[in-house]
């Protein structure tokens, strides 16, 4: 069985899926993916998906529990380089993929994460009573 290799780089972890997922490879990486968050304290997910030419109920089902995992660890996950073909399916087969935020590159995705960062900064200020806020 194939692995997908998970890279830190700075605060995100980079996955960039270049093989076909079966049911145990995708599971795996929702494994590995879950534990690299833990380990490093990521707080943000790319998932590169442009190599896939297709995408199954059970690989959307899974983006979706990765994300959901994930924001639970505290890390946002977006999802890139999805091809139409890849979405017209996901559409067909009636999967919405909550919790997924997608981008058309990593580039957009980087901004994305760093846009919610900057939020999810500001709100934890205001909950913890930081001088900023008034009372």
């Amino acid at each position: 069985m194939d692995r997908v290799p998970v890279l830190k780089i700075g605060e995100i972890l980079l996955v960039s899926i270049q093989i076909d997922l079966d049911d145990q490879s995708a599971l795996q990486l929702q494994e590995d993916l879950s534990d690299r968050i833990v380990e490093t304290g990521a707080h943000g997910v790319i998932i590169d998906i442009s190599a896939l030419e297709i995408v199954d109920s059970f690989i959307g089902r899974m983006l979706s529990t990765i994300a959901a995992v994930s924001r639970v660890l505290d890390a946002e996950t977006v999802v890139v380089g999805m091809r139409p073909a890849v979405a017209i399916t996901l559409v067909e087969l009636g999967l919405s993929l909550n919790g997924v935020r997608t981008a058309l590159n990593v580039d957009k995705a980087l901004e994305i994460l760093a846009d919610a960062r900057q939020i999810r900064g500001v709100g934890l200020l205001r909950v913890s009573g930081s001088d900023d806020v008034p009372e």
